[in-house]
């Protein structure tokens, strides 16, 4: 299996857009509008670049870039609101991976 990524969503607080993937519109308009929020939120308080993507596994990933020169990036608080993130949207991101597995990349469900 290759190892590439596929990106879910994302938000850029230098330009400040919100993307999500085309592949991704079929998901409930409350998720849609759940991820947009949380993106969003995320780099009004933090700064820089979130994008959730999904490896090859299909396991949900949060990856943050920020520009060199962006001093006002707060990287402790990065770390802490990506924690605070994965412990209150759990069942959100669990149902997320599940989704990819069993409609991108044709695995079964395991009861």
């Amino acid at each position: 299996m290759c190892d590439e990524k596929k990106i879910l969503c994302g938000a850029n607080s230098y330009e400040q857009k919100y993307y999500l993937n085309d592949e991704f519109s079929k998901l409930p308009e409350s998720i849609r509008n759940e991820l947009q929020i949380m993106c969003v939120v995320f780099t009004e308080e933090i700064g820089g670049i979130i994008i959730l993507q999904f490896d090859s596994e299909g396991n949900l990933e949060i990856d943050v870039q920020s520009d060199e020169a962006d001093y006002l990036f707060d990287e402790i608080g990065c770390g802490l609101k990506i924690k605070q993130m994965q412990q209150e949207k759990r069942d959100l991101f669990e149902a997320l991976e599940m989704y990819y597995k069993v409609f991108f990349l044709g695995m079964e469900v395991k009861e």
